[in-house]
């Protein structure tokens, strides 16, 4: 088949074009010709709330990345739409993660689908965002409207997808493991790359750091006196994009300063694996969730995790096998956490972890993808 595959990718940084050019690997290895469209401009530079959206890594090999989309010009997105238009793919994936990108993806596949031929697919991350905005649901349901079927990585977002269109196809496909950060290695060695003690404890929050995703729980729950004379350590390593202060100010008072390691920064694709082999347990104490890619590295490097009962998180992790789901609570996820270290299996519940993720290959994704395609 002729594919496109419609949203972020090189120079772009990312979890989303991280997934959209290993799908583009995946479906070329299954002998598809594939294309991947991205943005000239993604966000203007003032609703990004980082130092920089762009890849500090070499342009990924194999793949054909054409960048033309600019996010904010709607004579752009008509001028992408008619060249996409007049390619003739067979299907075309977009990806929707934030109604913002509503207008211009909602553009563009109006116009492919005057060829009456391409089929439109998208791949939905949240169909309502975790932080809310003004037109949210108007460029959400303009979005939604051209789009011939979805795939959704939990229930969660199925059911959000309903609110806005009950009639069309939808798959439920869950996040295919993240096996593009490298090797799975010995802790002793990612240890020493990073400059860490080879006999402590490490908890690992890792992604860039927004309200939702519920750091304060997690400083509030390693503020249990329980941890105080113990040999644990949190690694946070993740870029602040929000009140970055506060935080800080919660350490300095808690005298945490000594038992944190910060790495106020973007994590690089090619450092990924070594916060991931290095520590020994993966903490997600989200607010509010659909899915994570987080879940997903933490099963490539075989790390039991401690995730909050929210969204898609518990369907990823099962209770007591995987690692364990608490209440958003901070009580509740220190109490796991000194469960994970003081009275678990740490060696079988990695052996569980190792089973679990044989569930997430990227050739089930693609299966999926195809027999929506060929329902439509």
């Amino acid at each position: 088949m002729k594919i496109a595959i419609l949203g972020p990718a090189y120079p772009f940084r990312g979890g989303i074009a991280a997934y959209n050019e290993r799908l583009a690997l995946q479906l070329l290895n299954e002998g598809h010709e594939v294309s991947i469209y991205t943005f000239t401009v993604q966000y203007p530079k003032i609703l990004f709330p980082g130092k920089t959206q762009y890849s500090e890594e070499q342009k990924p090999k194999k793949l054909y990345i054409i960048r033309c989309l600019n996010s904010i010009n709607p004579f752009n997105w008509v001028k992408v739409g008619n060249r996409m238009r007049n390619e003739n793919f067979d299907l075309i994936i977009v990806r929707f993660w934030i109604p913002f990108m509503g207008p211009a993806l909602g553009t563009v596949i109006r116009r492919i689908r005057k060829n009456k031929f391409s089929k439109i697919v998208a791949i939905v991350d949240n169909m309502i965002p975790h932080e809310s905005r003004v037109g949210d649901r108007i460029f959400s349901k303009y979005f939604i409207k051209p789009v011939d079927g979805f795939l959704a990585m939990s229930d969660i977002v199925i059911r959000d997808i309903n609110t806005f269109d009950n009639k069309k196809p939808k798959v439920l496909s869950p996040h295919p493991l993240y096996d593009i950060y490298g090797a799975v290695t010995s802790k002793e060695e990612s240890r020493v790359r990073l400059k860490l003690d080879v006999d402590t404890k490490y908890i690992l929050f890792f992604g860039v750091i927004r309200k939702y995703k519920g750091l304060d729980l997690l400083l509030e729950a390693f503020s249990d006196k329980r941890f105080k004379n113990e040999n644990i350590k949190l690694i946070v390593a993740g870029e602040y994009y929000s009140e970055k202060e506060k935080y800080l100010k919660f350490i300095e008072q808690n005298g945490l300063e000594n038992q944190i390691i910060q790495i106020d920064k973007f994590i690089p694709d090619s450092d990924v694996g070594y916060y991931f082999n290095a520590c020994d347990l993966v903490v997600q104490p989200y607010r509010s969730a659909t899915q994570s890619g987080v879940t997903q590295i933490a099963y490539h490097f075989n790390k039991p995790m401690v995730v909050t009962d929210v969204g898609g998180l518990k369907e990823m992790c099962p209770d007591g096998i995987a690692g364990y789901v608490v209440p958003t609570e901070a009580k509740a996820i220190s109490n796991a956490i000194f469960k994970f270290f003081y009275e678990t299996d740490v060696n079988k519940m990695i052996e569980n972890v190792k089973e679990e993720k044989k569930k997430y290959s990227w050739e089930e994704l693609t299966r999926n993808i195809l027999n929506l395609y060929k329902d439509l």
